[in-house]
């Protein structure tokens, strides 16, 4: 994903990576609350991209992403909630925010954990949702799904196709745009595993430039 924002045009300098252990719920706050508030004025484009575990709160059904440090039985401590997210990318000065999340929230497997014991699925789950403001949000999944993998491409289903995506909707690609392409092939790859996959968009305006 890195370098293929890089390709868009993002400057490389721009770009903070977290991955490994780096992924830690620290990482998360600091960068999201601290370093994008000082780095972004009122023409900034933000791109949040999330690869990763998600679970739900079993009796409220918010959804958590949950980092490399992160404990499914200690969720509000050590785990960041999508709201959360959401909140803190909608008040940036920036122009517009485009995150992505390849995860679900389900509880059903895949890449949504649960605490040990509790059952395998949340009856009501809150994905969370970006409001009617500048953030545009592209989901791997619906809230009661499971977000699959491509084993031999090496990557999620969901990320798979929305490199194909930027690869093939360039230049003046729209958020919807990428949407449209990316949809169709998650949910025909995702029937070819025997089971149902569709990605979400949620957006004010997906004609929305990706730059």
């Amino acid at each position: 994903m890195r370098s293929h924002l890089i390709a868009l045009g993002y400057p490389e300098r721009n770009i903070v990576l977290l991955g490994g252990s780096k992924a830690t719920k620290t990482g998360i706050v600091k960068n999201v609350e601290s370093w994008l508030p000082a780095n972004v004025n009122e023409k900034s484009t933000v791109f949040v991209y999330y690869s990763g575990h998600g679970a739900p709160d079993p009796t409220t059904g918010k959804s958590y992403l949950v980092p490399w440090d992160g404990d499914p039985q200690f969720l509000d401590d050590t785990a960041y909630p999508v709201a959360r997210l959401y909140e803190k990318l909608g008040a940036l000065k920036a122009k517009r925010v485009i995150v992505a999340l390849d995860s679900c929230f389900s509880g059903a497997g895949g890449r949504s954990v649960l605490a040990k014991g509790l059952r395998p699925l949340v009856s009501k789950v809150d994905a969370g949702n970006p409001g009617g403001g500048k953030v545009l949000s592209l989901t791997a999944s619906g809230p009661d799904q499971v977000s699959g993998t491509l084993e031999d491409q090496g990557h999620g289903l969901f990320t798979y196709y929305l490199l194909s995506a930027l690869n093939e909707k360039h230049g003046d690609a729209s958020v919807g745009d990428l949407y449209g392409f990316l949809k169709p092939k998650v949910q025909d790859a995702a029937r070819r595993q025997n089971r149902d996959q569709t990605p979400q968009l949620a957006a004010s305006d997906a004609n929305s430039p990706l730059k």
